[in-house]
């Protein structure tokens, strides 16, 4: 092998820079809108900026790649769109953290400095992401990077609010929302989660009644009582009543509400409202058009409606307050273990105080959008689009929870209170008289009139997810193009080469965890300013969880595997593969060492492979002249025709996984242990030469470094890029030579059985009239490890039974009778031990009084047991009759 282009080993560091930089100068990845080949396009998921690639990332990023990577084998023209996010609390709260520890804050710095340190820090740290994303090898267009802060994105979204604004879906009103005092900021419902918690539980007297609550801080303003209007035990009050009741800071007069929204098996079917801090008691208030009064600020205080307690924190208070209405023989009873959900900001994990305040929202039910024939809401579109067929949501048992999502869907409040981010487009002023005037508008206003103050912005910015509701067709905008504002939004849409040819988007690939967040949102605000669906397909996949199961965790800093430190040691595909190992959509993995190091050994068996092809063929390279002379060269070409199709198959309908089993199947059993070992007997040099360009085309998707590196190192394709050659179709072959081959398969493998079991070597098969056997001897005997394979006309020894051939090894009776005895001596002994543990885990005492991890190893050992005892069962069925005479 003196020589040889390739090197006896794959060290991937050695190349994947290399080869991403060939990859990206070569063009390959940029798309062409005026192209006439049928169009494909996938818009990635922005990551945070700030952040570094995790296991999380560098699934999607393969996945994708995957996807793209077969569009363009498959002739289409591909548009992977890559970006990042501007991620608005995330960065925020850094920004805000670093400031505190230099004993400052924002508002000493002003918001321009504020914003020109943030636009500093991300943009150092958006070029460390997007070389991961590289290093993964991502094939996306980098031409048309975008960030969700760009310019023209920048423009879509204010263009989005005002028309949303003109038509009356968004407003501003005052309304309950999700504080986060820590961040000072509101979050949308989707980014709260709920904690576990144990705590108190307090019932108070109220007037007449009894009243139950968890949170006595928030009861000073509680002036109206709510029942079911069903529960018999208060029918003698009725809806409007009032009544005395002694309360914290003293008596108050309360009204009787009945509202539906009681529950009347919870504590004693009778609540106290407090609708400035509790949702459903917002909406009661709502309603039945009662009084709201604010208990805590904003910084998570009481407010002087609470008298004594006013400006402390809620910790502090809620005691002393407890103390106080227990003084006033007010306290009937305190519940010590009372377990509850307390809202947390899933960004800062701060505890979430429900405050009305002034903000912005989308209206959702409004119905102001034609679709299809008909006036629907947003919320209704939503519905729709999913109900009737335009989108498709891959596994379908998403829809079940995507449905309960939309039907339960509240107005979006889109205003945060935070610095980082796209600032309302909207303005206000006041006259000498202060009266205020509000502008929305995309640009700033220029009217100056006289007896006005001058304008001022909303300070507020908006929620990072309604921008990144746009990102499938703000995207596509052309940059130039958004710069002249003379161009209306839908002038934009249709001048756009971009949005024209590849919009609607083919996939939308992203986490199941995400598809409330971002890919309903994108759903409502695609269709509702461009009239289509912005894509055609979801596909969610799973989270990569630990090894044991649970969840990585910064908790355990052990459960976290970078991909950055995966891939200097095992190479990029290494852990590309082992991602996709067993993927289903929508269903978690469990990350496994072992899979990266089976996909080392997949990427050296290929690497192998190349270097026997190579040293075969030498410089006769000639592929366009291949054809099959033998019967292993048909049943090859048969079993690669089979794979092309089902991998192509599998990867349209995203089922990965079992793409990649059917290509590791076919590279490392039918090429490298059956047609490799059978051609060198008698190669057949262009016909290896064309399989290695198949395989290398049909595991670039999954492999796309390791295959380039083959490619280019071999030189075979005249300075082609592997990344850019379409797939053909693969040679015919005559089945009929095929099958001669697989009945090969079945006597080479009951020899090598036969062989192996008696520890018989230096065996010759012999047969008679067999063409079969005459023309491919040298085939059986190589890959049978035989001492020969020769035709006599009779003879004695063991007969093969699973062909249909009449041929023997020369192995005497006396062998064959000895092992089949030694079998059943397993037999036996293997019941024995199986009788043994059945008996001890009959035993009732045993099972009841001993350990319980040492029963449990009992029935390890049992089921364990019966495996081995099957195996030795087929082994003595197997070896029965195959001792005979001609």
């Amino acid at each position: 092998m003196d020589g040889m282009k390739l090197p006896k080993a794959y060290e991937p560091e050695q190349y994947e820079h290399d080869i991403y930089a060939l990859w990206e100068k070569s063009g390959v990845f940029t798309a062409d809108p005026h192209s006439r080949k049928e169009h494909f396009s996938i818009s990635m998921p922005p990551p945070n900026e700030t952040g570094t690639l995790s296991i999380g990332h560098a699934l999607f990023l393969t996945l994708q790649d995957i996807m793209v990577r077969h569009a363009r084998q498959k002739g289409k023209d591909a548009l992977w769109l890559p970006g990042t996010d501007h991620a608005a609390l995330a960065v925020n709260a850094i920004i805000e953290n670093q400031l505190a520890e230099e004993g400052t804050n924002k508002h000493e710095i002003g918001r321009e400095a504020f914003l020109e340190r943030t636009r500093n820090f991300v943009g150092d740290s958006r070029e460390t992401m997007l070389g991961q994303m590289r290093a993964m090898g991502a094939s996306a267009d980098w031409t048309r990077l975008r960030y969700t802060l760009d310019n023209a994105l920048n423009r879509c979204v204010n263009e989005t609010f005002v028309k949303m604004y003109n038509d009356g879906l968004i407003y501003r009103g005052h309304r309950i929302v999700n504080w986060d005092p820590n961040l000072e900021t509101n979050v949308s419902d989707d980014e709260v989660i709920y904690q576990e918690e144990q705590g108190r539980f307090y019932t108070f007297k109220y007037g007449p009644f009894q009243i139950g609550t968890a949170r006595p801080e928030t009861k000073f303003g509680d002036k109206y009582v709510v029942m079911h209007p069903d529960d018999a035990r208060y029918a003698q009050y009725k809806h409007g009543d009032t009544f005395e009741a002694e309360w914290i800071n003293g008596p108050v007069t309360a009204t009787v509400i009945k509202d539906e929204a009681v529950d009347p098996k919870f504590g004693t079917g009778v609540m106290t409202i407090t609708p400035w801090h509790d949702h459903t008691d917002f909406e009661i208030a709502e309603r039945h058009g009662l009084d709201k009064e604010q208990i805590i600020d904003f910084h998570g205080k009481l407010l002087p409606v609470a008298g004594e307690f006013a400006g402390m924190p809620i910790a502090e208070a809620r005691p002393k307050i407890v103390e106080k209405l227990a003084s006033k023989g007010l306290l009937v009873k305190t519940e010590g273990n009372y377990r509850h959900n307390i809202a947390l900001n899933e960004r800062g994990k701060g505890m979430i105080e429900p405050q009305i305040r002034l903000q912005w929202f989308v209206d959702v039910n409004k119905p102001v959008i034609d679709w299809k024939g008909k006036r629907c809401s947003l919320k209704e579109v939503m519905q729709s689009v999913v109900r009737d067929g335009d989108i498709r949501i891959i596994p379908g048992r998403f829809e079940k929870v995507y449905f309960h999502w939309i039907n339960n869907l509240r107005d979006w409040c889109i205003s945060r209170q935070i610095w980082w981010g796209h600032r309302i487009p909207v303005w206000y002023r006041t006259d000498t008289d202060g009266k205020e005037e509000t502008y929305v508008g995309d640009q700033p206003p220029t009217d100056e009139s006289e007896g006005w103050h001058e304008w001022e912005q909303d300070p507020d910015t908006l929620d990072t997810w309604f921008s990144s509701a746009l990102w499938t067709w703000s995207t596509l905008i052309d940059p130039g193009l958004a710069q002249d504002y003379s161009l209306s939004l839908n002038d934009l849409l249709e001048k756009s080469p971009d949005f024209q040819a590849y919009h609607p988007t083919s996939v939308m690939e992203t986490g199941w965890d995400i598809l409330f967040f971002w890919v309903a949102r994108m759903i409502l605000a695609t269709t509702y300013v461009t009239g289509q669906v912005p894509f055609k397909d979801v596909y969610l996949h799973g989270l990569v969880r630990a090894e044991d199961g649970k969840k990585m965790s910064k908790s355990r800093p052990e459960s976290i595997i970078n991909p950055l430190d995966v891939i200097p040691k095992y190479g990029a595909d290494a852990l590309r593969m082992a991602l996709i190992m067993g993927v289903t959509p929508g269903n978690d993995q469990s990350w496994g060492w072992d899979k990266i190091e089976a996909n080392r050994h997949f990427c050296n068996k290929l690497w192998n492979i190349a270097r026997y092809i190579e040293d075969i063929t030498g410089d006769k390279t000639d592929r366009e002249g291949a054809s099959p002379t033998a019967a292993a060269d048909n049943w090859i070409l048969s079993k690669l025709q089979r794979a092309q199709k089902k991998i192509s198959g599998d990867l349209d309908n995203y089922r990965f996984s079992e793409a990649y089993d059917t290509l590791y199947h076919f590279i490392w059993d039918d090429l490298a242990d059956w047609y490799i070992e059978a051609s060198k007997t008698e190669p057949n040099r262009q016909l290896l030469a064309y399989l290695l360009e198949a395989v290398l085309l049909l595991t670039h998707p999954f492999a796309p470094f390791l295959t380039e590196t083959i490619w280019q190192t071999l030189s075979w394709g005249n300075d082609s890029v592997l990344a850019g050659r379409e797939l053909r179709d693969t040679l015919g072959s005559d089945s009929r030579r095929a099958v001669e081959f697989d009945e090969l398969q079945t006597i080479i493998k009951e020899v090598r059985y036969i062989i192996k079991a008696l520890q018989a070597y230096g065996v010759t098969l012999y047969y008679t009239d067999a063409a079969l056997l005459s023309n491919n001897a040298e085939v059986v005997k190589r890959l049978g490890r035989l001492k020969a394979v020769t035709r006599v006309r009779d003879g004695t020894g063991l007969y093969l039974t699973n062909t249909r051939y009449s041929c023997w090894l020369d192995i005497d009776s006396d062998t064959a009778q000895a092992y089949a005895k030694e079998l059943a001596g397993k037999h036996s002994a293997q019941q024995s031990v199986i009788d043994r543990l059945e008996a001890r885990l009959a035993n009732e005492d045993y099972v009841k009084n001993a350990p319980g991890d040492i029963v449990d190893q009992t029935r390890k050992q049992l089921h364990e047991a019966k495996e081995l005892l099957g195996g030795i069962e087929q082994e003595r069925k197997r070896f029965s009759g195959l001792s005979g005479r001609v």
